[in-house]
């Protein structure tokens, strides 16, 4: 976890790097974030040449930015493409309101906890924009989720150093783990249950999405 590539990128470049690496993989494109987060909060708790509250707070700032770019790429780009070219994949209407209806459920559970999986820490924003949640609860539950990330690896790395490569591992095989299993059981119900939640969701929102028309 502790990456050499990233020490030397720090060392040149310091809490510029931890806010554009992270920024980046928020907005929805894979990239290193949370490591160099880990290896930042390394660095300031054995060499000190950073301050882990630098790290935190640079951290949040760009995951938050990151994320609230990603939400709107999806907003204005992906659920447009999904409304335009969805039904070559089987995402009609219906289905598109069934999306639209469990992120206004559980939208902010699932930008929260989102954000310590790797691979819903990248896309979380972009698939709450493409499904159109509130902004309003999407940036609550956004900031929430960045402020408890970056503060758990900051002070856990910080405080236990290169031992972070011992514990860390698992900590992130079993944020991965779980993420995997509540996907897994998130798909297995919506298609069991794909027509009642596709009534439901119909009840909740009434009327065609935009874009479509009767």
């Amino acid at each position: 976890m502790i990456d050499s590539g990233l020490a030397h990128t720090l060392s040149t470049l310091g809490y510029v790097a931890v806010f554009v690496f992270i920024m980046i993989e928020s907005l929805g494109v894979p990239f290193p974030g949370e490591t160099i987060l880990i290896t930042a909060s390394v660095l300031a708790g054995t060499s000190h040449t950073l301050n882990i509250a630098g790290v935190i707070v640079v951290a949040v700032c760009g995951a938050i930015i990151g994320d609230n770019i990603g939400f709107a790429v999806g907003w204005f780009g992906g659920y447009p493409l999904l409304r335009r070219y969805g039904k070559y994949i089987r995402l009609d209407e219906p289905k598109l309101k069934v999306g639209r209806y469990l992120f206004l459920r559980h939208g902010g559970k699932v930008v929260f906890f989102g954000r310590f999986v790797a691979v819903l820490r990248t896309y979380a924003a972009f698939l709450a924009g493409t499904n159109r949640m509130h902004w309003v609860h999407f940036v609550i539950a956004n900031a929430l989720g960045a402020i408890c990330w970056a503060t758990l690896w900051g002070v856990a790395a910080y405080f236990l150093g290169n031992e972070i490569n011992r514990v860390g591992k698992p900590l992130q095989i079993g944020f991965l783990a779980a993420g995997v299993v509540a996907a897994v059981a998130g798909i297995l119900f919506v298609r069991t249950h794909a027509k009642r939640l596709e009534a439901t969701a119909e009840e909740v929102l009434p009327g065609p999405l935009e874009g479509f028309s009767q």
